[in-house]
């Protein structure tokens, strides 16, 4: 697989980089792999999720939607749960791909369960945050969630089945 460098250029303007490998690269979307080599928690005020070291990032991008989706799965290919950063300005380049996060996420838990995170973290009220671009971003995915959701894991079930992914969790 080809690497590929993913760019996070936070509402602060701080870049996060992480390196990637492309597993397809489309008409304006990429989906890359990511092993996980340092664990988070991501907790909320009824649940927690943890991403442990070697477990590994589905992530898909697109340039005309405005969230991209981190599908995360165990070093064993359980389902941990999934990630939905608001974005606008994504940007599939030769050799990365970039967007700028919009502070607002969605965390999906393994039962569909999900949870809006960050609001607190914006500078002004969600309505007027970016023009309430964000909160129409929000509710357009919202609507659509369990779909996207359905498609991802009818996808980590074939195409982007765990053995194929092995060689690579070494």
């Amino acid at each position: 697989m080809e690497e590929i460098l993913e760019r996070k250029i936070k509402y602060n303007l701080d870049t996060v980089d992480y390196s990637c490998r492309v597993l397809e690269l489309g008409n304006r979307r990429i989906t890359l792999f990511h092993v996980i080599e340092t664990p988070f928690t991501m907790t909320t005020s009824d649940d927690e999720i943890t991403i442990p070291r070697g477990s590994y990032t589905v992530a898909y991008y697109w340039e005309d939607r405005p969230y991209n989706l981190y599908f995360w799965r165990s070093r064993n290919g359980d389902y941990l749960g999934a990630y939905f950063n608001i974005v606008k300005n994504t940007k599939i380049v030769p050799g990365m791909v970039s967007f700028e996060d919009l502070i607002v996420d969605v965390l999906v838990f393994p039962d569909g369960r999900y949870t809006v995170l960050d609001e607190d973290e914006l500078p002004i009220s969600l309505e007027l945050f970016e023009g309430g671009a964000v909160k129409e971003s929000l509710q357009a995915l919202i609507s659509e969630i369990d779909v996207i959701m359905e498609e991802v894991k009818r996808e980590a079930a074939g195409v982007y089945r765990h053995k194929a992914f092995l060689p690579y969790l070494v």
